[in-house]
């Protein structure tokens, strides 16, 4: 591996700073952020279902699973003429639940998450 490419102890190259703004870009969006947290409870799920949990229609629904396929967020199975939906890898969940986190430090208090680390842990220095 070329030593002038690696990203550890340095700042990414930029090309990898501009794919994650991208990233950020296309989860910047509550449907998307619901879609994801959608996708990460079951292993694939309809467009029809996933509308249904996130309280949309179908039509948008399928419009958002389109621009996150392109973005290689989602990936799609079909069988028959249905198409199945389920997240590419585990990042963009670990995106979204990090983001939640840190709304909830945004709350004041001690946060919900670091309440569960607490109860796990038994002890009062969980990490945050």
């Amino acid at each position: 591996m070329d030593a002038d490419k690696q990203i550890c102890g340095r700042l990414p190259e930029s090309d990898f700073v501009e794919l994650a703004v991208e990233i950020f870009t296309m989860l910047a969006d509550a449907t998307r952020v619901r879609l994801i947290l959608a996708l990460n409870d079951a292993r694939e799920l309809s467009v029809n279902s996933l509308a249904e949990i996130v309280d949309k229609t179908p039509a948008s629904v399928s419009q958002h699973l389109a621009k996150m396929r392109l973005a290689r967020i989602v990936s799609t199975r079909q069988e028959g003429t249905k198409v199945f939906y389920r997240l590419e890898n585990e990042h963009a969940s670990q995106l979204v639940r990090d983001a939640i986190f840190q709304a909830e430090h945004s709350l004041g208090g001690t946060p919900r998450h670091h309440h569960l680390d607490l109860a796990t842990t038994g002890s009062e220095t969980a990490s945050a």
